[in-house]
């Protein structure tokens, strides 16, 4: 992990404060309509000072195999994958109750 992580909580290890870091955010993950009728699955709510936003958003796109980006402190991926993106999530360690799908 990181100095700053560990600068950030006070001494914790960085697995404690990676874990309390996860179960502070409320994720909210939706769905946009683009041009053409285009699906856009928008994940926000994560924190950029404790989450590797970029390269989680590279995990999502090699297990969805979807194409996507990180831009604005969010997570774009093309298509409808609101219910996949939780599951996944939820793998990560994010609690559940923490994670809105808005529909």
């Amino acid at each position: 992990m990181n100095f700053e992580l560990e600068d950030i909580c006070g001494g914790l290890p960085a697995e404690i404060c990676e874990q309390l870091a996860t179960e502070q955010q409320v994720i909210k993950i939706r769905l946009e309509k683009r041009k053409f009728g285009k699906d856009v699955t928008i994940i926000e709510g994560l924190n950029e000072k404790d989450i590797n936003l970029k390269k989680l958003a590279s995990e999502l796109k090699t297990r969805l195999a979807t194409g996507g980006t990180y831009k604005n402190g969010r997570i774009e991926l093309q298509g409808d994958h609101r219910q996949t993106v939780k599951k996944i999530l939820i793998e990560m360690g994010f609690p559940p109750e923490n994670i809105l799908v808005i529909t």
